[in-house]
Order: structure tokens, then sequence, then C-alpha cells
């Protein structure tokens, strides 16, 4: 048996190859890289039971005879979330309203009798806060996951006003 190792066997040389093949430097690819991207897009979502109601403005009960003015500030539906992607420049629009002629108007129920209002984006009522029929309002929000509307409500009575519930359906429309 020796004699078969010492002129190169089958047993010995291919042990002999094997070891030449593991002690044989490997050959290796050059390194290379890839790229990874995503483009994330402005954008907002109204999330939750959408019962087609926003919320709503109720003024309270308010006194048919004498002048006074009643303010009050939207009740965002709960069931409803309203999120935008940080930096996201959101708009807000409002129409006049079932019963606009020169101004928003709740109307009493069966009956033409009407009541005006003014909407805002700011409690102070002022001016500049003010939030014209259908057109775009710029709004700021603090929290990104949470956005509440800010719109206010003034309503200014004079004189006698029929007795009964008034009222007015808005349509919000909101662009980014």
């Amino acid at each position: 048996m020796l004699a078969w190792l010492k002129t190169g066997g089958c047993l010995a040389g291919a042990f002999c190859i094997l070891l030449r093949v593991i002690t044989h430097p490997a050959w290796s690819l050059p390194t290379q890289t890839f790229e990874v991207s995503a483009s994330i897009v402005n954008g907002c979502v109204i999330s939750g039971t959408n019962t087609g109601v926003f919320g709503s403005l109720n003024f309270g009960t308010l006194p048919g005879v004498g002048s006074r003015s009643a303010s009050t500030s939207l009740a965002q539906n709960a069931a409803l979330t309203l999120a935008c992607t940080p930096g996201t420049t959101l708009n807000l629009s409002i129409d006049g309203g079932a019963h606009y002629s020169t101004t928003r108007n709740m109307q009493v129920a069966n009956n033409t009798n009407l009541v005006g209002y003014t909407l805002y984006t700011s409690a102070n009522h002022t001016a500049a806060s003010a939030i014209p029929v259908s057109q775009n309002v710029a709004l700021a929000f603090s929290n990104a996951n949470n956005i509440t509307l800010p719109v206010y409500g003034l309503v200014q009575l004079s004189g006698v006003n029929r007795a009964g519930t008034y009222s007015d359906t808005l349509t919000v429309t909101l662009s980014w």
C-alpha cells in the first residue's frame, strides 16, 4: 500500500488535489453597490367613521328680542381624524351654505326668516381671520397627526326674530 501512495495512487492523488483546491486563494467578485430610494409626497387623509358630517357650530339658545352677539367654535366630529404630511400647506374652503344671499344665513324651519352669521379662523373674529365664501384659506397646524379645523362662528342678533330652530348646512372642501 505504501508503494501505491508513493506512486501517486488514486486515493493519495485525490487527497492532494483536494488540498491544493482548499489552499488555493479563492477568486472574489469586485464590491458593488445599489441604490434604495422612495419619494414621499405631501398629502392629507381623513380617517375614521365617515358619517358625512365633519362637525357642528351651535350658537345655543338665544333670545328672540333685542341685540346681542353670540360666538361658538366648530365641534369637530370625534369619530373623524384629519392628518397631513408635515410641511403640507392645508387649505380650507367653505361654501355659502344652503341659505346664502350676500352673507351666510341660518333659516328657521318651515319659514323664510333668516339670521346671518360669519365664519373666522380665530376666536377673536378679526377681519383678517374671516373665512370668505368658497375661497381657499391656508391653515396652520401644530400636530400633523391630529388636525383640528379652526372654524369660529359669530352671529349678530338685532331687533325681533321669529322663534324656532335656525340652521344651515355648509360644504367644507380641504385641499393641499
